[in-house]
């Protein structure tokens, strides 16, 4: 059990560190926002293939009568670990303009045959935040709070950072994670052109290399400094991210890709 807990908790720190920002300035979303994207990533953690994360761009829909941009994050382990069996799907209802989220909603396997369900709402017109949170759809927490802010959730977080890749700030960054209210830096101003390697490829591809720091400790001793490689390029994918458990490194690393004209930029 205790790598399953190692892979939860560096899904909860690729999802809601390197890959979120606080939504800033007038930056245009295209060229992140690409429908029927698909982006599969390798999570290992001391060289061990702990699982895949999947992100995907469903395109725009509409909610309570706003046009919103739909994605979806499928979490799993890897099969062949034993006793670990860890699926969750993330879905974001992001702001068409990708600088913050709408609706978020996360089913979470707990259990063989169990699941958890979590739903948060984003009242800013009413200045309020609702979440909920379900067991095998019987409820068992509610809570609703007050805030002037925009919030982002572990999904759209993902689109929001690759939004804000090119920002030159600093940025101290509110979120929503497990219904608590968290921050973290990002030192966007600090970002830099590297070239990195990735199975995927058989050549170097051009990056943007950026750190940052979780002031924050998350599940399972989750905190600190951690990087993130986006491509150098429009699209800004996420080629690689670095992270740190209390007792080592988690490494992400994209796999499969589909995203129409698009390869990773040769350095």
């Amino acid at each position: 059990m205790r790598v399953k807990k190692y892979f939860a908790g560096i899904v909860v720190i690729i999802i809601t560190a390197v890959f979120f920002i606080l939504p800033i300035g007038n930056l245009s979303a295209q060229g992140v926002f690409a429908a029927g994207e698909e982006l599969e990533y390798s999570v290992s953690f001391l060289g061990i293939k702990l699982g895949t994360i999947k992100m995907v761009t469903e395109g725009n829909q509409t909610l309570n009568g706003t046009t919103v941009v739909k994605a979806k994050a499928h979490i799993d382990s890897h099969p062949n670990i034993p006793f670990v069996s860890l699926h969750a799907v993330f879905e974001s209802w992001m702001a068409a303009g990708g600088t913050h989220s709408l609706q978020f909603i996360a089913n979470t396997q707990d259990g063989e045959n169990s699941w958890m369900y979590d739903k948060y709402t984003f009242d800013y017109m009413g200045k309020m935040v609702k979440t909920e949170k379900y067991l095998d759809k019987q409820l068992q927490e509610k809570k609703t709070f007050n805030t002037a802010k925009k919030w982002n959730d572990g999904c759209s977080l993902f689109f929001t950072a690759r939004h804000l890749l090119k920002s030159g700030k600093t940025l101290r960054i509110p979120t929503i994670i497990k219904e608590d209210t968290v921050y973290t830096t990002i030192a966007y101003k600090d970002a830099k052109s590297e070239l990195v390697e990735i199975d995927a490829v058989d050549y170097e591809i051009k990056t943007i290399h950026f750190q940052g720091d979780a002031n924050w400790t998350g599940v399972y001793g989750i905190t600190g400094k951690f990087d993130g490689w986006f491509s150098d390029d429009e699209a800004r994918v996420p080629i690689r991210a670095k992270m740190k458990l209390y007792v080592g490194n988690a490494d992400i690393e994209l796999v499969r890709w589909k995203r129409s004209g698009w390869t990773p930029p040769k350095g």
